[in-house]
């Protein structure tokens, strides 16, 4: 959108129970929508399953062609939790207890029923070489391997893992959002779009249509680095939506 050095960072899912249908992702937004408040681009997502060849694989892909790469998932205190050992495989190292991870997690069970057991302990482990990610939320902190970040995999517990890393990735500048809703169908007004785009150096238009009490329309997702050009072609493109007679759906569904 702009000539200047853009951000991007892929996300990997990893949980059988993702890719059954089981359990319903919830990090992928929350991951999307911070990276942008950092600069930085969320460009690739993929889903893989419990398996230690196929993460180590995909983790090696996307660490190599994006500039961060952030995992959710498969880092509690059970058996089948082995994304450490993934990632430890896809960097060619061992895996060790943190001594600062398990000083951690001896704190947070000190007072709790059945202290640090030996399951609990796992989540001291980390890939040889890496730092740890705070976590005030349960104590077992995140991993932070080279440019990639393993977070948890419950959607709160990542939430305050970001939070601990607000500030500290180098980045651009935050993509502005700004959306218009009318009564339009999306091959109707194609080329409104495209001419409102090309009029607008530096933005780009996504077009994304609904179905709501019975009738169609669609939402004009305005994208750009520069905020005042966002709001003015949201402007723009309202007006040319109403003089072609489509009926404004007020900030958008």
């Amino acid at each position: 959108m702009s000539g200047q050095r853009s951000w991007t960072a892929a996300l990997v899912v990893i949980g059988d129970e993702i890719l059954s249908g089981r359990t319903q992702d919830l990090n992928v937004a929350q991951v999307a929508s911070w990276l942008n408040e950092q600069g930085i681009r969320l460009a690739e997502v993929r889903i893989v399953p419990d398996d230690i060849g196929r993460i180590a694989e995909t983790v090696n892909a996307l660490r190599r062609s994006h500039d961060y790469l952030f995992t959710t998932g498969g880092i509690g205190p059970t058996h089948d939790d082995i994304t450490v050992d993934a990632m430890a495989a896809a960097f060619g190292v061992s895996t060790i207890i943190h001594p600062d991870a398990r000083r951690i997690l001896e704190d947070y069970y000190r007072d709790r029923p059945g202290g640090l057991t030996d399951a609990r302990l796992r989540m001291a482990r980390v890939p040889e070489g890496a730092e740890l990610i705070p976590n005030p939320h349960s104590g077992a902190p995140g991993v932070k391997m080279g440019n990639v970040y393993i977070l948890a995999g419950v959607p709160n517990i990542a939430a305050n893992m970001l939070e601990a890393l607000t500030g500290k990735l180098e980045g651009g500048r935050p993509v502005v959002s700004v959306t218009v809703g009318a009564r339009a169908a999306e091959s109707d007004v194609a080329d409104l779009l495209r001419e409102t785009e090309d009029s607008n150096p530096g933005v780009a238009i996504g077009s994304y249509p609904f179905f709501r009490e019975g009738r169609y329309g669609a939402n004009f997702v305005i994208r750009s680095e520069d905020g005042e050009l966002a709001r003015r072609t949201g402007d723009e493109l309202s007006s040319r939506l109403r003089e072609a007679g489509y009926e404004p759906v007020e900030g958008g569904i």
